[in-house]
């Protein structure tokens, strides 16, 4: 049966699923198409697949006769690379809409923080703005609803405060004689889980403990820097597009940190030096190296993933405790 399918359509492939169902697929299908092709929330939430009985990874290139089994995770999510490797028209559509639906809602949850930043500094409570003034505000500016706005807040395609002065036009505000918070309460506070609506410099590599500063760019979202950071300096940014920002109290996930170190050229060392790293807790996402004019000395990079300062200093104090390194500091590039 499966010669004579591929002779009739020959830019066809056919596979089975775990029950024995014939499933049809142009020729150059991988795993994820055909999890699509089973149901959008099986694509969504694919992590590998199971060809034939053993384990591959999702870009794997079906072929006639398979037989393919989707392992799932209900925390799993589309990554924007497969779509470099899909073949069907079905699941590119469904993963661009996945991620155009998380970039919008992770941008409007960014906006919102950054609109309640706007209206403290107007001494106007967020509750104060009722669904009407939302809605006569998204037919003033073109838009579908309060999310598509705020959404446009945390892209960087409004200001926040021209928004919140829009908002407040007609509201009353709080008297001057209201209880004042902390001398920072309207800093927009930042707890590491804000996704692709929030950006941090490579240029400088903000870690929770930096003191840091954040930049609008219109259309890409909120850009974190330290405060001196020599590239921000050196370009020429508008004060409007500077946001204050601070650590939050709690700060989830992990960031990336460089460390510079100056060590002895020894057989094995590598390998001891990122056992050192591993102990300490931290994840080593690349590494590169050069030898100065000395032959017996190399100056190694290592890009890592950490928690905080203090994950750093820890992560810099196992490497100094090594013979061969000879000096150790934080590189910021």
């Amino acid at each position: 049966l499966e010669h004579i399918k591929g002779d009739l359509f020959p830019d066809e492939i056919y596979v089975f699923t775990p029950k024995g169902k014939i499933m049809a697929l142009p020729r150059g299908a991988t795993a994820v198409d055909f999890a699509y092709a089973v149901h959008t929330d099986i694509g969504h939430h694919c992590t590998a697949a199971r060809i034939n009985y053993e384990l591959m990874p999702l870009r794997t290139e079906l072929k006639s006769g398979d037989q393919v089994e989707i392992i799932t995770a209900p925390t799993a999510r589309p990554n924007p690379s497969w779509l470099n490797f899909v073949a069907t028209g079905k699941a590119r559509s469904r993963i661009r809409h996945f991620l155009k639906t998380l970039q919008q809602r992770e941008s409007a949850s960014l906006g919102e923080r950054m609109l309640e930043q706007a209206l403290a500094s107007l001494k106007a409570a967020p509750e104060s703005i009722t669904p009407e003034r939302w809605e006569a505000l998204a037919r003033e500016y073109g838009a579908k609803s309060r999310v598509d706005i705020l959404a446009d807040i945390g892209q960087g395609k409004r200001l926040s405060f021209v928004v919140a002065q829009a908002l407040t036009r007609a509201v009353p505000r709080a008297p001057d004689d209201a209880p004042q918070g902390p001398p920072r309460l309207g800093a927009l506070q930042l707890r590491g889980v804000e996704g692709v609506a929030i950006q941090y410099g490579k240029c400088c590599r903000p870690i929770p403990g930096d003191a840091i500063v954040g930049q609008f760019r219109r259309g890409q979202g909120l850009f974190v820097h330290t405060r001196d950071c020599q590239t921000l300096r050196k370009s020429r940014v508008e004060n409007d597009q500077i946001v204050d920002v601070e650590w939050a109290s709690k700060v989830e996930g992990v960031f990336e940190a460089g460390i510079r170190i100056l060590v002895d050229d020894q057989r094995g060392l590598l390998a001891r030096l990122a056992t050192a790293i591993s102990d300490a807790g931290a994840n080593i996402e690349y590494v590169s190296m050069e030898r100065p004019d000395s032959d017996r000395v190399v100056n190694m990079f290592f890009s890592v993933q950490v928690k905080d300062r203090k994950h750093l200093a820890h992560v810099m104090r196992a490497l100094r405790r090594i013979a061969e390194v000879k000096r150790v500091h934080r590189a910021r590039t």
